[in-house]
């Protein structure tokens, strides 16, 4: 059986035998809706486990190590405070407690796999991330997949809805109490960050890309350019200066035919193979480091379609193969 890596620096993954011998998860199950517009995304972890994530991931040779629970939280006896950050002190507390049990589970040697929820966590999954990291020198390359930049601030949100603002708290703009759970730095520097798969940018959110220098691919450039190209390029950028990737993937960056059941849904999303091939090439990479599946909400969905579907790219993203065998470094 393979022992707990140490840590999860690239070295470790490129040497090859965390892909041989199967990953050590710790599955994070979020249950928080109050960042979204829409109920419901507190029941996506539950939707996955329904589509029998750990089973599959334990037949690929990978081993679920811990089962966590976050959340639980209730929006009938939760003030939503500050109209332009709606739930600002829950959604804190939540991702806060996110960031500590990632921190800790990194710090044993562990993939966390975060189960969402909506995109607001990923505050504390990725705060969690950059704080292990650091403390080894260490920065972060974030692939954010995702209809829309999550690059609103409490100034520039049209809703308040916090899920559309977690990428701007972790480059260091916004609630000040949500950036603050990183540390005293950042949870990211913009080089490290590729969105990818948007086509749905509030004009707040062009200026703060521009501003911030966080590359962008638009569906339409994918399109135009070509999707592997595009994400040769993205895994690239990330890459470099990194110790490795987090993969945040929110369902709604696929489209809505393939996944309904997500509460903004944009057409003209990643097809189910380019999401696929997203996830395998990551795999392939040896440079994952963690993961979070964002954004589904079950009482959208269409006899857990999207479910299925997230629990299928969860296992490409840890080694699933069309024919079978395991992803390995530098395989093609």
């Amino acid at each position: 059986m393979c022992q707990p890596v140490p840590n999860h620096t690239l070295s470790a993954l490129v040497a090859g035998y965390v892909w041989e011998f199967g990953v050590k998860i710790a599955v994070n199950n979020v249950h928080l809706d109050l960042g979204a517009g829409r109920r419901g995304t507190d029941m996506g972890p539950s939707a996955m486990h329904v589509a029998g994530l750990v089973e599959r991931l334990e037949r690929l040779g990978n081993h679920v190590q811990s089962m966590a629970n976050i959340g639980h939280i209730n929006m009938e006896a939760s003030d939503a405070g500050d109209p332009k950050a709606r739930f600002l002190s829950v959604i804190h507390g939540v991702c806060h407690n996110l960031a500590e049990k990632v921190f800790q589970q990194m710090q044993a040697g562990y993939f966390p796999l975060v189960l969402g929820g909506d995109h607001s966590q990923a505050i504390g999954t990725v705060s969690g991330m950059a704080r292990h990291l650091r403390e080894s020198g260490g920065r972060l390359g974030v692939l954010w997949v995702d209809a829309h930049t999550d690059l609103n601030t409490p100034e520039t949100s049209p809703t308040g809805n916090i899920h559309g603002m977690p990428l701007a708290t972790l480059l260091g703009k916004g609630a000040r109490q949500l950036v603050d759970i990183a540390g005293p730095t950042p949870a990211l520097a913009a080089e490290h960050v590729v969105v990818f798969g948007a086509r749905d940018v509030d004009a707040g959110e062009a200026e703060q890309a521009r501003e911030t220098g966080v590359r962008v691919y638009t569906m339409s450039e994918i399109d135009y350019r070509g999707m592997r190209t595009c994400l040769d390029e993205a895994l690239a950028r990330i890459s470099e200066g990194t110790a490795g990737i987090h993969l945040s993937f929110d369902l709604d960056g696929v489209d809505p035919v393939e996944a309904p059941g997500t509460g903004t849904p944009v057409p003209g999303g990643l097809t189910l193979r380019e999401a696929h091939l997203l996830c395998e090439t990551l795999a392939k990479s040896g440079r994952l480091l963690s993961m979070e599946m964002v954004e589904l909400n079950p009482t959208l969905d269409e006899r857990n379609k999207t479910a299925k579907l997230a629990v299928w790219l969860i296992e490409s993203a840890l080694g699933r193969r069309i024919l079978g065998q395991r992803a390995a470094s530098g395989d093609r």
